[in-house]
C-alpha cells in the first residue's frame, strides 16, 4: 500500500474511533505536517490543546471550528514541528526565520554584538537544549499556537527576553524617572498614598499580555519612541500609538473599577488617578518588568 494512502486510512480511523472532527482531516492536510513527520494525532492533539486555551469550558463546536479555521496551520505545523526535533522542520525554520531574528534583534538592541548575541541565545531556547524528566526536549517554539503570525510571535519572544536581560543587569531607568524626563513627558502630580491603590494597580497589570507589558515598558521604562516600537514589533508607527492609548485607556478603566470594587466612590477613584494611569507610583515597575511565567 502505498504511503498516502496508508496515511489517509490511519486519518480516517482517528476520525471515526476517536470522535476527532471530520474537518481535522483537511485542516492537516493544508498544515503540511506530514511532511515534518507530524502524525495526524499529534496535529489533533494541538488543535484541541488551543482550543482548551482560547475557549470557555462548554464551548460549542461551531466556535471551536471558527477558531481552528483561523489558525496559521502550517506556521503552526512547522514550530510544534521543530519543538519535537526534527531536522527538516529546523532546517526550514532556520532559512525562513533566522535573518529575520537577527534583523530584529537589531532593531530592539541597537548594538550589533548585542543584538547577535540576544538572537543566538534565542536560538537555544527555541532548539530546546534543556530536558524533561522522560527525556523530551523544552522548547519555546511548542508554546507558539498559530494565533498570530510565527514571525510576529518570534519577534514579541526576541524583546520580552531582551527586556528580562535588561532588567537582570539592573540597567533599567525607573518608570518615575522616565515619566519626568523621557519624551513623552507629563507632569506628574502624585497619587494618595491609599492602601486601596496598590492591590487595584496590581491586579489591572496583571491582566496585560504579554505584548501589552511589552508595549509599556519599552515605551515609559525604556523610553523608545513609537517608531522605534513599531520597528521592534514590525508594525506601523500609527498602530503602535493607537495600541499605547488603548491599552492606557483599559489599565486606567480596570484600576477605576478596582478601586469601586474595594469601596472606593466614582469620584474618589478618579482623582486617584489624576488625569493619567502614568502618573502612577506603586507597583507598576514591578508589574512591567515581570518575567513570563
Amino acid at each position: 500500500m502505498k504511503p498516502a494512502m496508508e496515511s489517509g486510512m490511519r486519518i480516517r480511523v482517528a476520525v471515526e474511533d476517536h470522535r476527532i472532527p471530520p474537518y481535522f482531516a483537511d485542516l492537516y492536510a493544508g498544515s503540511g505536517g506530514e511532511k515534518y513527520g507530524l502524525s495526524f494525532q499529534d496535529f489533533a492533539a494541538i488543535l484541541e490543546e488551543v482550543a482548551r486555551q482560547y475557549l470557555p469550558p462548554g464551548a460549542k463546536p461551531s466556535e471551536a471550528a471558527e477558531l481552528h479555521h483561523s489558525l496559521r496551520l502550517e506556521e503552526l505545523a512547522l514550530a510544534r514541528a521543530c519543538a519535537n526535533g526534527c531536522e527538516t522542520a529546523w532546517e526550514c525554520f532556520l532559512n525562513r526565520y533566522r535573518q529575520k531574528l537577527y534583523d530584529a534583534a537589531g532593531a530592539i538592541a541597537r548594538e550589533g554584538s548585542v543584538a547577535r548575541e540576544l538572537a543566538d541565545s534565542l536560538y537555544t531556547d527555541l532548539f530546546g537544549t534543556r530536558q524533561t524528566g522522560d527525556g523530551r526536549r523544552i522548547s519555546k517554539l511548542a508554546s507558539y499556537t498559530g494565533r498570530g503570525s510565527l514571525e510576529g510571535w518570534l519577534r514579541t519572544v526576541l524583546a520580552q527576553e531582551y527586556i528580562n536581560r535588561y532588567r537582570s543587569q539592573r540597567r533599567l531607568v525607573s518608570f518615575d524617572d522616565k515619566v519626568q524626563t523621557g519624551p513623552q513627558c507629563v507632569a506628574s502630580t502624585g497619587v494618595p498614598a491609599d492602601p486601596r491603590l496598590e492591590p487595584a494597580v496590581d491586579a489591572a497589570l496583571a491582566g496585560l499580555s504579554a505584548e501589552e507589558r511589552l508595549i509599556l515598558a519599552s515605551y515609559y521604562l525604556d523610553g523608545r519612541t513609537l517608531a522605534e516600537i513599531a520597528r521592534m514589533l514590525g508594525v506601523h508607527e500609527s498602530t503602535v500609538s493607537r495600541r499605547v492609548e488603548r491599552i492606557t485607556a483599559s489599565v486606567r478603566k480596570r484600576i477605576v473599577r478596582g478601586l469601586r470594587e474595594r469601596g472606593m466612590d466614582a469620584r474618589a477613584a478618579e482623582e486617584a488617578l489624576d488625569a493619567d494611569v502614568r502618573d502612577l507610583t506603586v507597583n507598576v515597575r514591578a508589574r512591567l518588568q515581570e518575567e513570563k511565567g
